[in-house]
């Protein structure tokens, strides 16, 4: 007996000893899990009124192009310029091989001068006719006959004479030149490739003037005063993060296509920096809305969500998932998530531990 009660006091012993430590080590627990405080700016968020934006996409194009091609079907000789090279207006861009212009010019010289031979015999022909026929050698039919190889005679020549002068314009054609000063967007053909009437040999755009050519609803057309003369601010997606560039419609079109239901617009952005064949947005402001906003700068971005950081009423710090509207400036709207008036963090360059005490004041209240 005496034995059994001693091992039951060890055993509770050793439990209470453990309960103990146990006890202990919960405390030490619970103080490592104590976040530590975090010291940052504070904010208000705040309801104000903002801009009602629609955006628009579309791709730059430029002002005025041109895609030359050659009258002449022949070899190309020399192509003296490369894409991207500024050309004045008149510069040679393509050579063409002049023989065969060449070859068809002296055989419409070569018909001209036969059938000026022709002509000459059929004007003395005539000729002879008028006078056998004023002695009564000769029938009013055959003069009538005369007279009608006369005419025919007289117009080949004046054919083969027009023909002459296409020929040689056309072998003039064996330099293909720029039509105005700009920029080679594009070059088609190497020495050696077969030039023909209507085949694009390079493309000249202009190095001004440059256009953001937008597909507008007919839905936001009908609903809002965009026309030609409206401005707009354009953003680029070759130049990231630069500030949005003024533009103004300058063209309209008067109808929608009847395939996508839509009007084209044409926003001059000017800009020689301005490459083509970009995509763009256009950003058109409707109206106005009211909206909660809060500081751009309140805002974290962490695994695909956008977040920011509440102090609670208890001067903790709630990180709370949001929905972002529209940004205007320096502030951004808040669709859910927040309401006006709630104090957020500012400057954060990630998330605190939940329930961490915030140490600061508010430096700012969102401008209404």
């Amino acid at each position: 007996m005496t034995s059994r009660k001693t091992v039951s006091l060890v055993t509770l012993t050793v439990a209470g000893a453990l309960a103990l430590t146990a006890c202990g080590g919960g405390h030490k627990a619970g103080a490592l899990a104590t976040p530590d405080p975090v010291s940052a700016s504070l904010a208000k968020a705040a309801s104000r009124e903002i801009p009602q934006r629609i955006e628009l996409s579309g791709t730059v194009e430029a002002g005025k192009s041109a895609m030359v091609s050659s009258r002449v079907m022949a070899s190309v000789v020399a192509v003296p310029v490369k894409e991207g090279d500024l050309v004045a207006q008149g510069q040679l861009l393509v050579e063409i091989d002049p023989a065969t212009a060449q070859g068809q010019e002296s055989q419409a010289r070569g018909a001209l001068a036969q059938a000026k031979a022709g002509f000459a015999l059929a004007e003395r022909n005539y000729q002879r006719f008028q006078a056998l026929q004023k002695s009564g050698s000769a029938s009013e039919l055959e003069l009538d006959m005369a007279r009608m190889q006369y005419e025919q005679a007289k117009g080949a020549v004046e054919q083969a004479t027009g023909a002459v002068g296409a020929a040689a314009s056309v072998a003039k054609e064996s330099r293909v030149v720029a039509p105005f000063a700009g920029r080679v967007a594009k070059k088609m053909v190497e020495p050696g490739d077969l030039a023909a009437p209507g085949r694009p040999l390079v493309m000249v755009e202009s190095t001004a003037g440059r256009r953001l050519v937008l597909s507008v609803p007919e839905s936001i057309v009908a609903t809002s005063k965009l026309a030609v003369g409206t401005t707009l601010l354009v953003t680029l997606d070759a130049t990231p993060g630069a500030k949005p560039l003024p533009g103004r419609v300058v063209e309209m079109s008067p109808g929608a296509d009847p395939a996508s239901h839509s009007f084209t617009a044409k926003v001059d952005v000017g800009g020689a920096l301005v490459p083509t064949g970009v995509s763009g947005r256009a950003v058109l402001e409707t109206g106005r809305r009211t909206a909660v906003v809060v500081p751009a700068s309140s805002v974290l971005q962490q695994g695909g969500m956008s977040l920011v950081v509440v102090k609670d009423e208890q001067g903790k710090a709630r990180t709370r998932a949001v929905t972002l509207g529209s940004r205007d400036g320096d502030v951004v709207e808040v669709l859910s998530g927040l309401k006006g008036g709630e104090e957020l963090l500012v400057g954060l360059s990630a998330a605190p531990a939940d329930g961490a005490e915030v140490r600061g004041q508010v430096s700012g209240e969102v401008k209404k």
